[in-house]
């Protein structure tokens, strides 16, 4: 994926949530999330990336962010 393609992908689910408002967010990341991974063809493929987000949420959770 192209930066172009990021950025444009990362717009559009920024769009989105603001269009699903926060008290749906949750589901629509789940809903979101769950179609993706359906994409990876094994486990192991996707494990890593939960567990690079966690890692990030609580670096951001230390630190106050």
């Amino acid at each position: 994926m192209t930066d172009t393609d990021l950025d444009q992908s990362y717009s559009a689910v920024c769009e989105a949530l603001t269009q699903v408002g926060e008290a749906r967010a949750p589901m629509f990341l789940a809903m979101l999330f769950l179609s993706l991974m359906s994409r990876f063809e094994r486990a192991d493929q996707v494990l890593p990336l939960i567990a690079n987000a966690l890692a990030q949420s609580d670096a951001g959770a230390a630190d106050g962010h």
